[in-house]
């Protein structure tokens, strides 16, 4: 099996394993029970009905069965040993060539003593896994169950995610805008997707995968034609499709997210997906090296080629469909960076899809452009080594985007593997090791090492070099550590190898927790600053390290602000007697089992509203001062409405 097979299966495993959970069709059928022990310890309870015919197996570790087994989603449980009570007995089993299995038939029960640190809790959810089969058919079942343990409104004991005193309709100061125009970032992050998309477009067409096609596919159109119109057209109708295939591959997205809206910031914050990504970056980053090459199976493309001749519309799409088939190699690793950047942003599915219409607008233009005027084929420059230069510095930039992903990973689960000074650390490695190979000193498969380094290239290396030495203070304990040109790319200030004040960003008077920050501000009789924000947020980086470091701003803040930062993708558990199942206003019902449930639970009840960056000001009776306000590159309008907040609360 080619390794694009694997890469592709387990990435859409992964990504559906993240928000979908089976419906329950178990060929068992189970009721559930269990009984306190003491205050520390339960045992939870399991009966099975066995259909006739059907067989549960036993532990048999030379066939690789494992019997039935126990998976909790809470970490903080601490599992006995499983005991089944009811005796197996031995079968003449087809599925193992008619060799003796001991096997469960009719019934099973099943018991588990399940210890506890800090309480029992008032619900617990667990997995259970067996192997089961009926004649020769094997499968392997999960059954997916809940346990209420109290019934008790547990909303109320652990945390009141519902406040009736925040209405986003009705803040106490208007402040000059509306809700829409302080909320409303979706129109210019959209746009910057495009445009970033675009510019992975323009990227990808400098690629050897691409390049060369440009002159060979308009010639073939322009020399098919029967006239220079029809060649036009047909040129332009085969843009028209590089464009839409683009588009057409965000369309599942829309549906995953229409299912759950907070899908794909699941997906972007997801730990293992994460790892996922930083290990497919660094393959990507090897075969643009030159050690290997990453292609779609062959019979994708034959295939489409196949049909790139069946009349002339259907004939042009698949030629289209061919060409991004077979340039995967290179456009796979940019589409991955789109796709995955995509995602950890906060707009849904829209962004990918506005990212993929830039980079499809981008890739398809030459071929309608030059079909329009031939005669700029000849300005183009000829293929060469400069493809492969291109490709190799593409490696470099994955190698270093790969890091960002194993960032995202380490500070939502707390690792402290790649802290700040570590991270921009790898970068100044990448810019040095770019430098050097553009400079010549380095060569790699397909370099030719007589090959005479043009001027463009050395004004590329010194570029490269110099941005590698704007990057070395950011390694240091300083205030130019704060390197504002990748704000939101390394992990945050605080996030440091350098012993720091406090974990709140630029040292401000802050908090994560929202009960603790509404005791300080009443005690010290200040206006809180609710921070929804996250660990593998960009634009929250890019707020915190350009605005609130600016002098007016941060000086504000500082002195009459409680600062209470709510990370909506911290996965580290809540205490067990806190965690509970919440009850949303439309009716559906949420596990809050991480701190990250909480408070993008709190963020969707209170504000109707999911994205990152999002500011809100409460004052001490918890009712909301002005409209909330989501991502500004703009000092002086963040500054202005820290002002009109803080003056409606000291005129209270």
């Amino acid at each position: 099996m080619k390794i694009s097979k694997i890469i592709l299966g387990l990435f859409f495993s992964l990504i559906l394993s993240s928000g979908l959970m089976a419906q329950d069709s178990s060929i068992v059928k189970w009721t559930v029970s269990f009984e306190k022990v003491n205050e520390k310890e339960f045992r939870v309870l399991l009966q099975g009905d066995i259909p006739d015919q059907w067989h549960i197996y036993s532990i048999d570790s030379l066939e690789g069965l494992s019997g039935v087994t126990f998976a909790y989603s809470d970490s903080t449980l601490m599992p006995g040993k499983t005991i089944i009570e009811t005796p197996s007995h031995l079968i003449i089993d087809p599925v193992f060539e008619n060799r003796k299995k001991n096997v469960f038939e009719k019934n099973i029960s099943v018991s588990q003593l399940i210890s506890v640190a800090n309480g029992i809790p008032s619900t617990i959810k667990l997995a259970l896994n067996y192997e089961l089969a009926k004649g020769s058919n094997f499968i392997t079942e999960e059954k997916k169950i809940k346990i209420v343990i109290s019934e008790k409104d547990s909303t109320q004991k652990a945390f009141a995610i519902l406040k009736s005193t925040i209405d986003i309709n009705k803040p106490l100061n208007n402040c000059g805008i509306s809700q829409a125009a302080a909320t409303d970032t979706k129109s210019k992050s959209l746009m910057r997707l495009f445009l970033i998309g675009f510019l992975g477009g323009l990227i990808a067409l400098i690629t050897p995968c691409v390049f060369p096609m440009i002159p060979l596919t308009v010639s073939f159109f322009t020399k098919k034609a029967t006239s220079k119109k029809s060649g036009i057209s047909h040129a332009f109708l085969y843009g028209f499709f590089i464009f839409l295939i683009y588009v057409l591959l965000s369309l599942p997205f829309h549906f995953l997210d229409s299912i759950n809206p907070e899908f794909l910031n699941n997906i972007s914050t997801n730990v293992y997906l994460n790892v996922f990504f930083f290990i497919v970056f660094v393959f990507f980053a090897f075969s643009f090296f030159g050690y290997y090459e990453i292609s779609l199976p062959a019979s994708f493309s034959t295939g489409a080629d196949s049909k790139s001749g069946a009349g002339n519309v259907l004939g042009i799409f698949f030629m289209a469909l061919t060409l991004a088939l077979v340039s995967f190699s290179c456009t796979g690793p940019i589409l991955g960076s789109l796709l995955a950047g995509s995602l950890a942003s906060n707009g849904g599915a829209m962004q990918l899809t506005f990212g993929m219409a830039g980079f499809g607008l981008a890739l398809a233009l030459p071929f309608a452009l030059f079909a329009m005027f031939p005669k700029w084929l000849h300005s183009i420059p000829k293929s060469g080594g400069w493809l492969n230069t291109v490709k190799v510095v593409l490696g470099f930039l994955e190698l270093a985007l790969a890091f960002k992903f194993l960032s995202n990973a380490d500070l939502v689960k707390h690792w402290g593997l790649l802290k700040r000074e570590i991270f921009i650390g790898i970068w100044i490695l990448v810019g040095i090791g770019i430098t050097l190979y553009l400079f010549g000193k380095i060569n790699f498969i397909h370099d030719n090492p007589n090959q005479k380094i043009s001027k463009s290239r050395k004004i590329l290396a010194l570029a490269v070099a110099l941005f590698t030495l704007y990057l070395i203070p950011g390694i240091t304990n300083t205030p130019q550590a704060n390197l504002k040109l990748i704000s939101g790319f390394p992990p945050p200030l605080y996030y440091s190898v350098y012993q720091k004040k406090s974990d709140c960003i630029l040292n401000l008077h802050c908090t994560k927790d929202y009960e603790e920050g509404l005791s300080m501000a009443k005690a010290e009789n200040k206006p809180i600053l609710l921070d929804f924000t996250g660990y593998a947020c960009v634009n929250c980086r890019r707020t915190e390290e350009n605005i609130w470091s600016d002098a007016a701003v941060n000086k504000i803040m500082t002195e009459n602000f409680i600062v209470i930062s709510m990370y909506v993708d911290d996965k580290k558990s809540l205490p067990v007697s806190k965690q509970f199942t919440y009850k949303g206003k439309d009716g559906s019902e949420k596990d809050i089992v991480s701190y990250g449930d909480l408070w993008s639970t709190f963020e969707t009840e209170n504000f109707a509203n999911n994205a990152q960056p999002l500011y809100a000001i409460i004052n001490t009776d918890e009712v909301l001062i002005n409209h909330p306000v989501g991502y500004t590159n703009d000092k002086n309008e963040y500054l202005q409405w820290l002002k009109c907040g803080l003056e409606t609360f000291q005129k209270k």
